[in-house]
């Protein structure tokens, strides 16, 4: 872990152990239409994804407008236009009261004033619900989606853990009683008799669109169970390592046992392949459960079977992802105390497990606790085991991902074409993120290596 990352989490997690309200012994329970009875009529404005976790919050909505007076206005964005549609929107001190912030997003809209620290209003009693309970989340999400430089910005709203979700029929009917537990007999012993071409049968899909879906979840993944990454501690590329380079090429030799056309696959081809039957395995987000339990979109029924990702030379190293809810800088002031009291109530402990019913997956640890949700939902258990000890830094946080992913996603796919080597992609891929550091100010001071 480099030194950069390891002190955002370590800052970060000493901010949450620190960052208190002040509550009576037994916090009473919030009466949230008085909170927010001074701003009953406000409308608030805030994108979303077309992904279960909004569906889910959107179908507990007229709940809180009822209860509150207050109006959520939301836009459904596709992810790959999401961050330059808040981006402009902030820029130009536009509408949007409330900030969705993927972890990747969190240092460039911080370091912009474009989000608010959560201690700006957790501090006023009257719009903050007592048993808001910061420690209540798992640390390792609100560190790595709602925190930047020890300051805690964002409440964490539709968390995601890489998990293995595969066809265990399908897996019987080749002669498996389990899933791999590596990403080496995934590719030797499972992906060979798990495929059929002439059938249109495959073992895997990885989604590799090119973006941020082949920047991250496919060209990331690729590297940490490898031992592989992305930066050294210097802050320069580490992709020509031996250990990235591994991975990078296994991704080459896994593309044997995907279907064709992989590299214009996005999460919902991946996901509905899985669904229909077309591939046995998918390394996929835990929020994609229910998609693949939903009688409508999936013809699994009782074979879909979920476990953790493989382990790689490195150990088990599970992708992470997700997102937090700000308040936006930009809104008037009553607007954001609005925003704050709707953040609370779609990220609190007191609707997780509706939200969760509803499709969501909550980042509150004591909605897993409970013995039903856990023999209900099958991918809690995984997923919860992951979120003990996953990599807030699978995808740097700093502000200049954008740019850099931009740049993977260009020679990554390249990569997987053929159009350019795994060694001459990397080479490429390292010296223009070196370029883009080096012309933000990280190799020369203009910019702390150290949040």
């Amino acid at each position: 872990m480099n030194k950069l990352l390891r002190t955002v989490s370590a800052a970060a997690l000493y901010a949450v152990a620190t960052f208190a309200l002040p509550m009576p012994s037994e916090a009473a329970e919030w009466d949230i239409a008085k909170a927010a009875a001074p701003y009953k009529g406000t409308e608030l404005n805030v994108v979303f994804l077309d992904r279960p976790g909004y569906r889910a919050i959107i179908k507990l909505l007229p709940e809180f407008e009822k209860a509150t007076g207050i109006k959520v206005n939301y836009e459904i964005v596709p992810y790959e236009n999401t961050r330059e549609r808040e981006v402009l929107n902030f820029s130009g001190q536009g509408d949007l009261s409330i900030a969705l912030v993927d972890l990747v997003w969190i240092g460039e809209f911080a370091e912009n004033g474009w989000i608010l620290p959560v201690d700006k209003f957790a501090n006023d009693a009257s719009i903050t619900d007592p048993n808001l309970n910061l420690k209540g989340f798992f640390p390792l999400l609100l560190d790595a989606f709602g925190t930047w430089g020890g300051t805690v910005y964002g409440l964490p709203f539709d968390n995601y853990s890489g998990l293995l979700f595969y066809n265990q029929c399908m897996l019987k009917d080749a002669g498996f009683d389990k899933p791999p537990a590596t990403w080496k007999e995934l590719l030797e012993v499972y992906a060979p008799k798990l495929t059929d071409k002439d059938k249109k049968q495959y073992a895997f899909a990885l989604q590799s669109l090119r973006g941020e879906t082949q920047s991250a979840d496919s060209f990331m993944r690729s590297l940490w169970p490898h031992g592989g990454s992305l930066l050294d501690k210097d802050f320069k590329s580490n992709l020509l390592s031996k250990e990235s380079q591994a991975g990078l090429q296994y991704r080459q030799k896994l593309m044997e046992y995907m279907p064709p056309g992989i590299v214009s696959w996005d999460h919902a081809e991946a996901v509905n392949a899985l669904a229909q039957g077309q591939v046995a395995m998918i390394t996929e987000w835990s929020a994609f459960y229910p998609t693949l339990t939903d009688p409508k979109t999936s013809k699994l029924g009782d074979c879909l079977a979920v476990a953790p990702e493989p382990a790689g030379e490195a150990g088990r190293l599970p992708a992470l992802g997700g997102f937090s809810l700000a308040v936006a800088a930009q809104a008037p002031e009553e607007e954001q105390k609005a925003a704050w009291i709707f953040i609370q109530w779609a990220t609190s402990e007191a609707i997780a497990r509706a939200y969760v019913d509803a499709g969501g997956v909550s980042g509150r640890m004591k909605v897993y606790e409970d013995p039903q949700v856990k023999a209900t939902y099958k991918f809690v258990e995984p997923m919860v085991a992951s979120w003990q000890k996953g990599v807030p830094e699978y995808r740097p946080r700093f502000p200049a991902w954008p740019a850099v992913s931009e740049v993977i996603a260009e020679f990554g796919t390249k990569m997987m074409l053929g159009e350019v080597t795994v060694e001459g992609g990397s080479k490429e891929i390292g010296n223009r993120m070196e370029a883009i550091l080096k012309q933000e100010g990280y190799y020369d001071g203009k910019k702390k290596l150290l949040q």
